[in-house]
């Protein structure tokens, strides 16, 4: 079982900046992805960025560069730094973690309870 706490939520105006952490209870350096999805009213979740245990990195497209996700394996925490911060970016941001078994069928997903971003026009 993976438990992963997320903080840095709130209340941001336009063009503002927030950073999300998400702090897992096992270890991130081996054989697991930390990713952050979002979720809007009304829409469907999806996949902002994640991190492999090697350190690679992926974003979703419409991040353009504004989003910068990190971690620290010392820590078990991952991070999301949100710049340039749109109204379309207001959204539930939810830490989700992939354990990566040597049988696929092993596989497992956990979520964090997430943690509301809002940002004002």
């Amino acid at each position: 079982q993976v438990q992963l706490v997320e903080s840095g939520g709130g209340l941001v105006q336009a063009g503002g900046s927030l950073s999300l952490s998400c702090v897992a209870s096992v270890s991130i350096s081996s054989r697991v992805t930390i990713g952050w999805y979002r979720q809007a009213p009304g829409n469907q979740r999806e996949l902002v960025a994640d991190i492999g245990s090697g350190g690679s990195t992926n974003y979703a497209d419409f991040v353009s560069g504004r989003f910068t996700i990190s971690r620290d394996v010392s820590k078990r925490t991952v991070y999301l730094q949100m710049n340039s911060l749109k109204v379309d970016d207001t959204a539930v941001y939810y830490c989700n973690a992939t354990k990566w078994a040597l049988n696929p069928k092993y596989d497992r997903t956990y979520w964090g309870q997430g943690t509301q971003v809002t940002v004002s026009s």
